[in-house]
């Protein structure tokens, strides 16, 4: 039988920031389409206060997120920080209205991006900076070569890469050290298992967005849902329980704007099923 005390819920990313694997995802405070403030803003205020209180200590968020709102609310809702309590922040995306996103890499504005990211954030020093996109119009080594100045000055303690494939990581590994993917993924689309299999290999954190199994898998009375029942548990935790359990590496960050919808996710760290059960869900998934 796996048991929850079998499977690790610490990862010790970039070898020296031990941080629980299931984290939050900022994206869903901001207002609809990522764009713009939140209807409730103090109610976006509070869902981050009460991941932090569940034992949260892993934040992912971005500059186009709002853009800036997200990065300012966490700023305002959680400092001072709590001891332990790291940030995640990406740039390299810009955005022209809600649901429009577009690269650009070029490493003066990279530059500015992080010094914003920093003073909304109210940081000194970003623990995790992601390049949000690889700008097919400027060179990656362009564009992280701006980030290591950056994190030679001690404004970026780690930096990691989203939406990239095996050839695309160890083209950015040439030019600074990367401690973090983060990639679509969940158990209904591993388009990016590959991916997963070389962060594992390398001990690369693997942070999956959209980490909620959706479609024909998710459906009531599917294979997710008949065995979610059967663990008194919702297709939303047995698919972040699978993410846990499927590699060291995976840290999911599960968003919402809703308190009830959080403690649920967090609940998801307590579901157990055994090896066999894990593999009919995998063959069910296939």
């Amino acid at each position: 039988m796996t048991t929850a005390a079998a499977i690790s819920k610490s990862f010790g990313l970039g070898g020296d920031l031990e941080i629980n694997r299931l984290g939050f995802g900022a994206m869903r405070i901001v207002g609809e389409g990522v764009w713009g403030e939140p209807k409730d803003p103090e109610n976006s205020r509070k869902v981050l206060r009460r991941a932090v209180e569940l034992g949260v200590n892993f934040i992912d968020t971005a500059d186009a997120y709002g853009p800036d709102v997200s990065e300012r609310l966490i700023g305002e809702a959680l400092t001072p920080y709590r001891d332990g309590v790291m940030i995640a922040t990406k740039g390299g995306l810009t955005r022209q209205g809600p649901g429009k996103w577009q690269p650009v890499g070029r490493p003066e504005y990279l530059t500015q991006q992080v010094e914003m990211s920093l003073r909304l954030l109210k940081l000194e020093r970003l623990d995790l900076w992601q390049l949000h996109r690889i700008d097919p119009k400027t060179p990656v080594e362009e564009s992280l070569g701006a980030i290591k100045e950056l994190q030679q000055q001690g404004k970026i303690r780690h930096v990691g890469l989203s939406e990239v494939k095996v050839p695309e990581i160890e083209q950015a590994r040439k030019v600074i050290d990367i401690v973090s993917v983060q990639n679509k993924y969940n158990i209904g689309d591993r388009a990016h298992e590959d991916v997963v299999e070389y962060c594992t290999k390398h001990d690369i954190a693997f942070i999956p967005w959209f980490p909620v199994a959706a479609g024909e898998l998710a459906r009531p009375g599917g294979k997710l849902d008949k065995v979610a029942k059967a663990h008194d548990a919702t297709v939303s935790q047995l698919s972040l329980a699978w993410l846990l359990h499927h590699s060291p590496v995976i840290l999911p960050i599960p968003g919402t704007s809703s308190i009830e919808h959080l403690e649920e996710n967090i609940r998801s760290q307590d579901v157990s099923l055994s090896d066999d059960e894990w593999a009919e869900i995998e063959a069910a998934a296939k």
